[in-house]
């Protein structure tokens, strides 16, 4: 496991450069998931280390096999200086352990909640996951082991959490799209949905 984080996080240092900080939570019965931050310009960048070192597994699955299955960490990138955003590291910790602890798959176009705002203040609460393979490409493992995804995390508000229930991940992407909204704008306003 301590190789293949490893390798997971040489991944995402040549993609995102060198972490300025990083911090480490620990749930009971889970591994330890570390939150590394890094700058970019304008922009902070949060990932997630550790959820990958166990595929993910179908909860009815019968036996949890120990070496098939996705794997992923999840990256979340906001405008850097307009919110407390580093208090987010304990909720993306959280959606990291999530898989292990509540026998989760995340894939693209699943939201997860974490039931309070993801820092003082925001008007998020919950995150929708995109696609992988655009700012962190994915990392090819040894088969028979699935490739870590590198999955975007997009805030959304509980309007659009509410909305993309009803009408799907693609309907509310195509919304944020057609109104310009920007998605890094940690203090944005949910998009209109009429």
């Amino acid at each position: 496991m301590a190789d293949l984080l490893a390798v997971v996080e040489a991944r995402l240092r040549s993609a995102l450069g060198e972490p300025d900080a990083r911090a480490a939570v620990t749930f009971l019965g889970t591994d330890r998931i570390e939150v590394l931050r890094f700058h970019a310009g304008d922009l902070v960048r949060y990932a997630t280390l550790g959820m990958s070192a166990h595929p993910m597994t179908d909860p009815t699955d019968m036996v949890a096999d120990p070496v098939r299955g996705p794997r992923a960490e999840l990256v979340l990138t906001v405008r850097a200086g307009l919110a407390d955003t580093d208090k987010v590291l304990r909720p993306l910790a959280v959606l990291a352990a999530s898989p292990q602890v509540e026998g989760l798959v995340v894939a693209p176009g699943a939201s997860l909640d974490v039931g309070d705002p993801l820092w003082p203040g925001a008007p998020f609460s919950s995150v929708l996951v995109a696609e992988s393979g655009g700012l962190v490409e994915d990392l090819e493992l040894d088969p028979p082991m699935d490739p870590v995804r590198f999955l975007p995390l997009l805030p959304m508000t509980a309007n659009e959490a509410a909305w993309k229930r009803v009408h799907g991940a693609a309907a509310l992407q195509e919304r944020w799209l057609a109104r310009g909204t920007d998605l890094r704008d940690p203090l944005r306003t949910s998009v209109a949905l009429d």
